[in-house]
């Protein structure tokens, strides 16, 4: 079969055999890629500094028939996250947007809003200034995904929750009004509700300069975490580590 090429962003590698490496692609042509570097951990020109987690890559590729695996012929850098700083919030960051286009996304089915919407935002995640990109990232993930529920009114009455305090629920698909929160909720800020209209409308490179404390929009990574966990069935291995991250 002809060779396939395609930009990609690296999800994954692990050891396979004595030189290879079985990697993990996210391709614009056809969304998730999986195949055998053969020699990579010896091969510098055709794999030198390509095969890190979260490199951009323009990549080679062949399928093969009747496998599974595809084999990688070679990928070329076209941005890499250890080109800036890396301290150990960007490293979970980085892993966490990571995990999320590996556990979410299907394989080779092409989606070109998510993969511009990952470019963007590792474009713009650096260290000391994780939390904006994180938070616009998992928002737009879950909306194109087409997991996320109406923000403005409640689930359960169908109340306009502008000007309202609204709560949310592990079980429970959107927000409530107070009248119909259910135990154990936790609160939705309106602030945070007005900073996901704001992430709606504005791209993150306009976002990138103003200030995200760790506990700006908390609640709403929150509700984002809670509902791609009952989608997968289990919590982010990531999402915990950025529970722990000052």
């Amino acid at each position: 079969m002809p060779l396939k090429q395609s930009e990609a962003i690296v999800l994954r590698t692990y050891p396979l055999h004595e030189a290879d490496l079985l990697v993990t692609l996210f391709t614009r042509l056809e969304g998730k890629v999986k195949g055998v570097a053969k020699a990579a951990k010896k091969s510098r020109r055709r794999f030198a500094g390509a095969l890190e987690p979260l490199t951009c890559v323009r990549v080679l590729w062949e399928d093969r028939e009747r496998r599974e695996l595809a084999r990688i012929d070679s990928c070329e850098v076209l941005a890499s996250p250890l080109s800036s700083q890396v301290d150990y919030p960007r490293i979970v960051a980085l892993g966490h947007v990571a995990e999320m286009l590996d556990e979410m996304m299907p394989e080779r089915e092409a989606n070109d809003a998510i993969y511009r919407l990952a470019i963007s935002v590792l474009a713009n995640l650096n260290s000391n200034a994780i939390w904006m990109p994180v938070t616009y990232f998992q928002l737009w993930l879950v909306r194109l995904m087409g997991f996320l529920p109406e923000l403005g009114a409640c689930i359960v009455c169908g109340r306009a929750l502008d000007g309202q305090r609204a709560w949310f629920h592990a079980l429970a698909d959107g927000l409530m009004c107070p009248e119909h929160k259910r135990l154990a909720s936790s609160e939705m800020t309106a602030e945070s509700r007005g900073l996901a209209a704001e992430m709606f409308r504005s791209p993150v490179e306009k976002l990138a300069g103003e200030p995200w404390p760790r506990s700006r929009g908390a609640d709403l990574r929150k509700f984002l975490m809670q509902i791609l966990s009952r989608h997968l069935d289990r919590k982010l291995v990531t999402a915990a580590q950025l529970e722990k991250v000052d």
